[in-house]
């Protein structure tokens, strides 16, 4: 049986694709999306201020290696098997070297109704994985040269609203820890589900906007756009079981690994590589990555994830 937040996300890629007039108000997706950052980086907050700094600083530099690596083996199958040309093949594979934040929420969400634990500082690698994969991206499409943006783009990576959110999220549950977090835990936590089902259904709108571009740039980033998490899901559970980290743990690493950003990527390669065409990433990460996951890719990297355990007796 689906979660209702999937069906919320079915009813919404349903509407679109009959072209319903429904819509979320644009003020009140960008409230939902507000409020989904803060709840995801209150509640990793509060356990981050229980994690020895050694161990993070670890997993840290870990997840950067990742988010670096996974751009550089996606960017030569877009580009020699793709044939996109270098900007467009740059642009998409930062797209999957970095990380979708609503796939984290209802990864966590599954999670949480299976009583399926996890460490609970995954929001913070969450925040750590979105930038490096940015980086790499920039570098793969102009290289080094002076005219490079540094400043804007550098705003626009560390700077911009997803992780301004999340990281402040994360510092205010760490500051203020359960207890004085609980008058505000109704709207954050409580609710947390109803802002996901919103969200989703707004989701589901967009997505079946990208359908008509699929159509047009033919089956090779469907196949793409299914095969590369596949891939880095194998990666961040090999990454994830190296740390040490649990079953849960590593299962949601590997969804993070799979995952590709459609917010915080975008808006930097806009400013950085505007020569990019951003309809063929969104039509990758949204149309056919971002509902791959949500409806068949967080079952199956756990039940990866719980077979992997089982054969080593980890």
């Amino acid at each position: 049986m689906l979660d209702p937040v999937l069906l919320f996300f079915l009813l919404g890629v349903t509407a679109g694709l009959l072209r319903s007039e429904l819509r979320l108000p644009a003020a009140v997706y960008d409230l939902v999306s507000m409020l989904l950052l803060l709840a995801i980086g209150l509640k990793g907050g509060i356990e981050l201020a229980k994690q020895p700094f050694g161990e993070l600083a670890l997993q840290a530099i870990a997840v950067i290696a990742m988010g670096a690596l996974l751009p550089l083996v996606a960017f030569p199958v877009l580009r020699f098997l793709g044939r996109f040309p270098r900007a467009d093949a740059a642009s998409i594979a930062a797209h999957y070297g970095s990380v979708s934040v609503a796939t984290y929420a209802v990864a966590s969400a599954w999670f949480t109704s299976r009583q399926i634990d996890f460490e609970a500082h995954m929001p913070f690698l969450l925040a750590v994985l979105e930038i490096p994969a940015i980086l790499v991206g920039i570098l793969l499409a102009r290289g080094v040269s002076r005219d490079m943006r540094i400043g804007a783009v550098a705003h626009e990576v560390f700077l911009g609203k997803g992780i301004v959110l999340l990281v402040g999220g994360l510092l205010i549950g760490w500051a203020a820890g359960p207890e004085g977090l609980t008058s505000v835990k109704p709207l954050f936590f409580d609710l947390f589900k109803g802002i996901l089902a919103l969200f989703l259904l707004e989701m589901g709108l967009i997505t079946a906007a990208q359908f008509g571009s699929l159509k047009r740039h033919g089956p090779f980033l469907v196949l793409f756009g299914i095969a590369m998490p596949l891939f880095s899901s194998v990666v961040g559970m090999a990454l994830g079981y190296a740390l040490g980290l649990s079953p849960g743990g590593t299962a949601m690493l590997a969804i993070l690994a799979a995952s590709a950003s459609y917010i915080a990527v975008p808006a930097a390669m806009r400013i950085s590589v505007p020569q990019a065409n951003p309809t063929l990433s969104l039509a990758a990460s949204l149309g056919v990555t971002f509902p791959f996951n949500v409806l068949v890719g967080i079952p199956l990297y756990h039940a990866m994830t719980t077979k992997l355990f089982a054969l080593t007796g980890g």
